[in-house]
C-alpha cells in the first residue's frame, strides 16, 4: 500500500501545484495597464442632415457637391462640375450610409465607398483609403437642426426618379 499511498499523494501535490499556478496567473495588477481614451470625435446626428461645398477637381472649375443624408442610413449626393466642356456635367449618386469611430462612410449603388469626417459643423472629404487630403475638401452644413439646405421651413417631401442615364434626380414635392 506504501507504493498506492505514494502515487495518490504525488498526484495530490500535482494537482494543487496546478491550482496554485492558475491562482497566481489570475492575481494580475489590472491597474498598471496604460488606459487608452477615445479620441473626441464630433457628432453626427442621427437625423437628416444636408451639407453642400465646392470640392477641388483636377480639370475643371470646382464639383458643386450637395450631400443628403436621411434618418433611414440612406444618402443622395448631387454634383455639378463648374465649367466643365462635356455633357453631362450634373451627376447624382446615392446609396447607403454608415458610422466608423472617427468616418462617415458612404457606399454607393455600385458598392465603391467614399469617406468624410466631421470637423465641427463642416464636412471634410477624405482620400480613397479614408486619409485627410492635401488640399482643403469641405462641405458646409447646408441648413440648420438637419434639415435639407433646399427647405428650410421643413414641410417638403422628396421624391427620387432615375433618369435615362442612370442619373437620380431629386423632385420635390409639396
Amino acid at each position: 500500500m506504501d507504493d498506492k499511498e505514494s502515487k495518490v499523494k504525488k498526484i495530490v501535490f500535482s494537482v494543487i501545484a496546478a491550482c496554485s499556478l492558475f491562482a497566481l496567473f489570475g492575481c494580475n495588477h489590472r491597474a498598471e495597464t496604460d488606459t487608452v481614451q477615445p479620441a473626441a470625435m464630433e457628432e453626427l446626428k442621427p437625423m437628416q442632415q444636408s451639407w453642400r461645398g465646392v470640392l477641388p477637381c483636377a480639370d475643371c472649375e470646382g464639383i458643386d457637391t450637395s450631400l443628403f443624408l436621411e434618418k433611414d442610413g440612406t444618402w443622395v449626393m448631387n454634383e455639378h462640375y463648374q465649367g466643365a466642356r462635356r455633357e453631362p456635367s450634373s451627376f447624382a449618386s446615392y446609396g447607403t450610409w454608415a458610422r466608423t469611430a472617427d468616418k462617415l462612410v458612404l457606399t454607393n449603388s455600385k458598392g465603391e465607398k467614399s469617406y468624410f469626417r466631421a470637423k465641427g459643423d463642416k464636412l471634410e472629404m477624405l482620400d480613397r483609403n479614408g486619409s485627410p487630403h492635401s488640399v482643403s475638401s469641405q462641405l458646409y452644413p447646408g441648413a440648420s437642426e438637419g434639415q435639407p439646405a433646399d427647405d428650410a421651413d421643413g414641410d417638403a417631401r422628396h421624391v427620387f426618379l432615375y433618369g435615362r442615364c442612370g442619373n437620380l434626380y431629386r423632385l420635390r414635392d409639396r
